[in-house]
């Protein structure tokens, strides 16, 4: 319906950053299942269901698609005072994962796994 031109220019992630702005990633639900590692990795791969990649020019990097969940929402939101860092004095509402997003192939990141949710401080799901 767009177009190869239109469609690989949906989200361009690379030249907001260019553009010194912050940007987020978020997801569609109910449109797409609440899954922050198929977010980052579709910031990251921008690949498609079908395996098409849409705007390779626009990908970001694992480290820069991190921050688009973490820090720039918390600054988006005005929270960052309290939220989006590994800060003392800040809510320590953070996940662990399976393995380090930063150090695997990109094309493996919607593969990580949540091994458990953390919530102020306290455990509130662990995977069994």
């Amino acid at each position: 319906m767009l177009g190869p031109e239109r469609a690989a220019y949906i989200s361009p992630t690379r030249d907001v950053l260019a553009a010194g702005l912050t940007l987020t990633s978020h997801h569609d639900a109910p449109v797409t299942f609440p899954n922050a590692m198929r977010v980052l990795d579709a910031s990251v791969n921008r690949t498609t269901r079908s395996g098409t990649v849409l705007g390779a020019d626009q990908r970001l990097t694992p480290y820069e698609g991190l921050l688009a969940l973490t820090r720039w929402a918390a600054v988006q939101y005005s929270e960052e005072a309290e939220k989006g860092t590994l800060t003392a004095g800040k809510l320590a509402d953070l996940v662990i994962l399976d393995r380090n997003p930063l150090t695997v192939a990109p094309y493996e990141l919607h593969a990580i796994d949540v091994v458990q949710t953390i919530k102020e401080g306290e455990p509130v799901w662990t995977r069994e």
